[in-house]
This record gives C-alpha cells, structure tokens and sequence, in this order.
C-alpha cells in the first residue's frame, strides 16, 4: 500500500510513525485524489450552481426599527431579540496603548455580543473506505450568490432550543447528543474579534458508521476533503465555517 511506503520513507529519513503520523498520512491522500463514490467534481459544482438557481430568496435592506420581534433599547440603544436569545448589537469603546489605524486614541465601533455560541458540524462517513463530508447549500440573507456550501449543522444555541419557535436544525442529534458516532474532532474556536464580542463556536467534525442510513434533504451533498480544496478555488462557494472546522484535518 502507499501508506506503508510512505511510511518507510519517513522512518529511513528518521522520522516517527506513530497512529497520528499514519493518519496525516491517510488525511494527505484524501486530499490529493478525488475518489468520490457518488459524485464527481464537476457534478458537484453543477448540484451546486442548479441549487442557487433554484433559490427564490429575497433580501431587501430595511430599517432596524421595521425588524419584527427585534427591539431596539431606548437607554442603551442595543438591538436584542424579544426572547432573549439569538445575539445583541452593543456598543464599545476601544482604548489602547499601542498604535493602530486610528493611532493611541482608541476608537469606538458596534460588535455582536451576548451570543452563547453554537455547534458547527460535519458529518463524515465512509463509502467504499473513502471519507465523505456531508455539506449544505444553505442560504443566508449576507451571502454573495445566497447560497455557499456550509457545514452539515450550522446552530445558535437558540436554534438548538428553538428559541425562535420553530423545529430544531437536521442532524442536530448527530451533534449535541453524539448517538451511534464516533467524536473525530471536537474543540471550541474563536470567531472574528472585530466583529464578535467574546463568541466561540463549538467545532466538530463527527463520524457515523458506514452502514448508517442517512435521510437527507436534496439541499445536502456528500463530498470528498479532495473536492473541498478544489471547490475553495472557486470564489464564494465554500463558506468560513467549513474552513475553519477542515483546517484541523
């Protein structure tokens, strides 16, 4: 097999193989071949493109005061949910002693806060000895196109308690309540501290048994890590989430 080739070679240069090192190894081939049992490359991009096609979402910019079931404070000014969950628009004030953009003097500016964070997950399972990660066209009213590939589950810990009164998120069980999976990779991340005020997500990537049966909506699409960093060379298709949670791969 490869793997033991390339495993001779290290260990005559001197290096260790160990279980990691043999599954860097596994990663490294997966990434470089793509071996999809179900779709090729160009089928996935077709999916892709058809699904955005499809989409009959419609995104107007409108006031914060026409938000429904948002409310903004008259003291502070803060924009918050009428539930209490989702996220807050604060203000803040940045005062530093190092030089920036904007010099010593600091600088004031709007951040998403009060967000508990949520799960980000993949959903990995193998066909035929091959990995495939189970991706979504998810619309989202900021994305250039309406729709990027996203993670198999993207939630809030609001969506996850339905806090916007309507049904949990697909697969959330896979995630929250890991049953008949295996945990691959679970740590919590950081988010963008220019925008975010003190948010992590929970990142996970997650695999299922290869004779689990899976119903899924035809808005998800299974794919091979290959197929992942051949579509990142394409604008505006892979979302940031996917990119953070494979970069542990």
């Amino acid at each position: 097999m490869i793997i033991d080739e390339i495993k001779s070679v290290l260990e005559k240069d001197g290096y260790e193989t160990n279980s990691e090192t043999i599954s860097r190894i596994q990663v490294m081939l997966d990434s470089i071949r793509d071996d999809n049992q179900i779709n090729k490359l160009d089928e996935v991009i077709e999916w892709f493109n058809k699904k955005r096609d499809e989409s009959d979402m419609i995104v107007e910019e409108i006031a914060i005061n026409e938000l429904d079931k948002w409310n903004v404070d008259n003291i502070s000014g803060n924009i918050n949910h009428e539930s209490g969950g989702f996220f807050e628009v604060i203000g803040v004030k940045v005062s530093n002693t190092f030089d920036r953009e904007v010099g010593k003097k600091g600088w004031t500016q709007p951040m998403i806060a009060k967000n508990p964070g949520g799960i980000l997950g993949i959903l990995m399972k193998k066909i035929n000895d091959v990995p495939h990660y189970l991706l979504q066209a998810k619309a989202e009213p900021g994305n250039i196109g309406k729709l990027q590939l996203s993670p198999t589950l993207q939630a809030t810990t609001s969506n996850l308690l339905k806090a916007h009164g309507g049904i949990r998120p697909l697969f959330a069980e896979y995630f929250d309540e890991p049953k008949n999976a295996k945990i691959i990779y679970a740590k919590w991340q950081s988010e963008d501290g220019g925008r975010f005020h003190l948010k992590s997500n929970y990142n996970m990537i997650v695999e299922v048994d290869e004779n689990e049966s899976i119903d899924m909506p035809d808005s998800f699409i299974w794919v091979t890590l290959y197929q992942i960093k051949q579509l990142l060379k394409i604008e505006n298709i892979v979302g940031p989430h996917i990119r953070g949670i494979i970069s542990y791969l």
